[in-house]
């Protein structure tokens, strides 16, 4: 058995291993164990999203957890930033998701939740693995006789949507705006159209009717082109594409053009920065962002700081600097003043609040940056050595750099969650970053081969 935490948790083929019923229960065993107090009864809250393998997991974990004389407390299917809220607001012990995010339906994964509502440490989750792995967990459940309950929590869908309308000043109404909405078929598909309902726009949903395989499926914040289209049709202000989980949002501008994660931030660091709210005139972006953010930045005299891929390691930088605002290019964007993790809803909210404040659409608002053209190219491998110590792989990424000059970058890394090398180019044409991009990708598959 190999490691089981990537960058984000838990994750791979659902009922293959480490997404099997045996890793859920050995989970709930080893939160519910770490989690426990002298005298105290652990309490684990545990919400999901819509793919099939949820209900098979979720059971798994419940057992493990109420073996270990904890209670679980059961929310449904609910966004992974839900979770992450309803976690503190019960004054849970922990919190767990049951999703794998933007992947297709076949994945599961898992992520875990502090009593505070942020995401374990490396080190916590180090402590939980090393139970696992040492098949420790198993033999810690026989001498418990009180055994932990179920209990359901039939409200917590409300409770979220009254959390998130909290973040939006009395001042600024969204009454009459024209809002399409891409729910993913998957963990938002209740919670967003009632959130917009309730804000009095015109809101109209797709992909609300999961059916546990339509998950993400040709849809979702990966996947816009049906946004795109129905915003032009309709003549909407915005469309709204929302992942799996629901912890990422990519928007489209009303000319039907997409608005990248990395757009979203710097519009909403700029009405941050004018309203005083951008606390030490800093924002967190990671080595993905685009070149074009950090050269907006600049232009708007704000502090860049960059941190790894992984919106943990966003929020990591954010503490350590003080800063409320951070995101990826991918979607993920924390607003550290409303809430403790990335959330899509609430990053839709605040969007649509830089709109109101500008007065402009938001096909203006998005040429704040220029987009650099950027080619991500994957290659699929079965090991994972340290890149810098392939010289082929190095010296092909040298020369492309070189090539570049200050016109664009580089970056290979693999993935924290699939068996894969990314590569990333950017640069100052497409024809020419798709090359390059080629020309890395053609080494890394050679030089991993075997």
């Amino acid at each position: 058995m190999g490691k089981l935490f990537g960058t984000d948790g838990i994750r791979g083929a659902a009922n293959e291993y480490p997404m099997t019923a045996e890793t859920a229960l050995n989970v709930g065993r080893a939160v519910a164990s770490v989690f426990r107090k002298e005298g105290h009864q652990a309490k684990i809250i545990i919400g999901k999203d819509t793919r099939i393998s949820g209900d098979m997991l979720e059971h798994a974990m419940v057992s493990g957890i109420c073996s270990m004389g904890a209670d679980a407390y059961l929310t449904g299917v609910l966004p992974t930033p839900g979770i992450a809220f309803m976690t503190s607001s019960i004054g849970a012990d922990a919190g767990i998701v049951i999703s794998a995010s933007h992947n297709p339906f076949y994945d599961n994964g898992i992520k875990i939740f502090k009593r505070d509502g942020y995401k374990l440490s490396d080190a916590k989750e180090a402590e939980i693995e090393q139970l696992i792995l040492d098949d420790r967990i198993s033999s810690m459940c026989g001498s418990i006789r009180n055994t932990g309950k179920v209990h359901q929590i039939s409200d917590a869908g409300k409770r979220y949507v009254a959390f998130l309308k909290q973040a939006i000043p009395e001042e600024c109404s969204f009454s009459g705006m024209k809002i399409i909405l891409d729910c993913s078929n998957g963990a938002t598909y209740k919670v967003a159209p009632e959130i917009f309902a309730d804000l009095s726009t015109d809101a109209e949903a797709l992909f609300v009717s999961p059916d546990g395989k339509n998950i993400n499926k040709d849809c979702g914040s990966q996947n816009t082109e049906t946004l795109e289209k129905r915003v032009v049709e309709t003549g909407a202000d915005v469309g709204l594409a929302f992942d799996g989980d629901g912890d990422r949002l990519i928007a489209v501008d009303e000319k039907g053009n997409v608005i990248t994660g990395d757009q979203v931030l710097a519009i909403c660091a700029k009405t941050m920065k004018q309203k005083g709210l951008l606390k030490n005139n800093m924002v967190v972006s990671t080595v993905m962002s685009n070149i074009g953010f950090r050269l907006a930045l600049k232009g708007m005299g704000i502090s860049n700081i960059i941190a790894d891929v992984g919106d943990r390691y966003v929020l990591q930088e954010m503490a350590a600097s003080g800063a409320v605002l951070g995101g990826e290019d991918s979607g993920h964007t924390i607003f550290l003043d409303h809430h403790t993790t990335g959330d899509g809803i609430l990053s839709a909210l605040k969007l649509i609040e830089a709109m109101k404040a500008e007065s402009k659409p938001l096909s203006e608002l998005g040429k704040i940056m220029s987009v650099f053209p950027q080619v991500l190219m994957n290659v699929e491998v079965k090991s994972k050595p340290d890149i810098e110590t392939i010289p082929e792989i190095v010296s092909e990424i040298e020369s492309v750099e070189k090539r570049l000059g200050e016109k664009g970058r580089v970056l290979v890394r693999y993935s924290g969650t699939q068996p894969l090398c990314r590569v990333m180019v950017e640069g100052p044409t497409v024809d020419e970053t798709e090359r390059c991009c080629q020309q890395i990708v053609d080494v890394v598959q050679e030089s991993l081969k075997g």
